[in-house]
């Protein structure tokens, strides 16, 4: 496997000056391409030494085998073409990218959970969007840690910068729950924080397609641009930047697979854009077969059994439609983001000194939905011969239960009772108080009734009195069991 140094890359999001000044940079180094990484970072070769990089503005690089800063994730790539939280634009991604001005040590990720493209929770620390404006669930994995936890509050929006900063300060003080952090954070800093009213929601939508040229609204496109060996050559993207350019478009968005999207080309510019790719002989239609892997970068033996197993699927012609792959190393710290898992296996140490076949696990997310981040053994230790039969096996069983799921969750709510629940609503701010929940902002244990909250309660928003609080009801489904 190729050891790459890494570009940072805030959100996967960049100007077509900042790519353009890459790629003339990586051509000064006697570079011919560039490529991408799973974090929405830029990659360069190993022969790239630090000192050989000049500092592109906005951008820091860590050298091979470096520690340094982590890239943070964001889902600015869908907004605009994919389901979205109706708050949450792209304009408002740049505006919170922009409030982290010290490069983070942590992994951050934040997305909204309406779109699937970009993964919710691989990053130590992820920010995902609520149905309240401004503000967000953080769910934390530090580490060391082996389960991720809900904090327990919504993050406001200009809050999100400074609590990373103070969680990335505790950890020499290695805290062991989210609780913990929870309470020193507090203890640290003020922050405007809200009570969590409701569990996060992530509804399940098909993996989307992310390739080619696509209509926006009436009068602009977005453009997909996906290359199987994730090496982008630098005279195409140089020619695209000043294209980019010339049609006033902004910004351009690395994705997590290894490929990026240009949004709003102008309508009348398309056909500019379909000669251009034309000119370059780029290929926009690859099928959804060939699309939806992650593959380690610069890992040959990794793209080799790729294009082994899309073969295999092609000519027995399989649909993978919704279906995302990823083949991995063994790691026990492995953290998984695609619905199905090739796991290749460790070597024995004492047989390292003979060559034997490679074995693979093959895993599937519960539902084969990555965002259930639970994931269930279907083989173990079988050879790559047995993959493919093994993987149309497993697409068949996702085809089969899809869609299965709700239903038996619509037959079980139409066999529960329903109930009223009381709440209490800030009528200033809208802000509720739910006795399940307490309000841990402010130490109030969940199962507290609002009736012995003190006097000197005030809303966790807008500060305003307990007096301002009036009760309110709403229907849900309790089961009979």
């Amino acid at each position: 496997m190729q050891e790459l140094s890494r570009l940072i890359i805030k959100g996967g999001v960049l100007s077509p000056g900042e790519l353009k000044s890459i790629c003339l940079t990586a051509e000064r180094l006697g570079l011919n391409a560039i490529s991408f990484g799973s974090r929405q970072d830029i990659l360069f070769p190993e022969k790239v030494e630090s000192d050989e990089i000049e500092t592109i503005d906005n951008v820091q690089i860590v050298p091979l085998h470096a520690e340094g800063s982590e890239n943070i994730v964001s889902s600015y790539v869908s907004a605009g073409i994919f389901s979205s939280t109706s708050w949450l634009t792209g304009e408002k991604y740049l505006y919170v990218l922009e409030q982290f001005r010290k490069e983070p040590l942590l992994k951050i990720n934040i997305t909204d959970p309406k779109q699937r493209l970009v993964p919710l929770f691989t990053g130590h620390l992820n920010f995902i969007a609520s149905e309240h404006e401004d503000y967000w669930y953080l769910y934390v994995r530090l580490p060391e840690w082996e389960r991720t936890e809900m904090y327990p509050a919504l993050i406001y929006s200009w809050d999100m910068a400074k609590i990373e900063e103070t969680i990335e300060s505790l950890l020499q003080e290695e805290p062991e729950t989210v609780e913990m952090i929870f309470d020193l954070v507090n203890d640290a800093i003020d922050t405007n924080n809200r009570t969590i009213d409701e569990p996060l929601q992530v509804p399940f939508y098909p993996f989307p397609y992310y390739e080619g040229m696509n209509r926006i609204g009436n009068d602009k496109y977005w453009l997909g641009l996906y290359w199987r060996n994730n090496k982008y050559d630098l005279a195409f993207l140089k020619a695209m930047c000043d294209l980019c350019s010339d049609c006033k478009i902004g910004k351009i968005s690395i994705t997590p697979w290894k490929s990026f999207i240009v949004k709003d080309i102008p309508n009348e510019t398309k056909l500019i854009w379909e000669k251009f790719l034309g000119k370059y002989g780029i290929n926009v239609r690859h099928s959804m077969l060939e699309l939806n892997w992650h593959l380690p970068v610069g890992n040959d033996e990794a793209l080799k059994l790729k294009k082994y197993l899309v073969t295999n699927f092609d000519q027995n012609d399989i649909s993978t439609y919704g279906l995302t792959f990823a083949i991995t190393e063994y790691a026990k710290k492995a953290y998984y983001f695609t619905s199905i898992v090739i796991e290749k296996n460790e070597q024995p140490l004492a047989l390292s000194e003979f060559k034997i076949r490679d074995t693979y696990n093959l895993l599937y997310a519960k539902n084969f939905d990555p965002n259930t981040r639970e994931y269930i053994t279907h083989v173990q230790d079988v050879d790559q011969v047995e993959l493919p039969g093994l993987l149309m096996e497993l697409s068949q069983l996702y085809f089969d239960q899809l869609g299965t799921e709700r239903d038996e969750e619509k037959l079980a709510k139409s066999a529960d009772d329903t109930v009223e629940v009381e709440v209490y609503q800030c009528q200033d701010c809208l802000t509720i108080y739910n006795e399940a929940y307490g309000d841990e902002t402010q130490g109030i244990l969940p199962h507290t009734a609002f009736a012995n909250l003190p006097e000197t309660y005030e809303c966790s928003l807008c500060e305003g009195p307990k007096s301002n609080f009036v009760m309110k009801t709403y229907k849900r489904h309790v089961s009979q069991d």
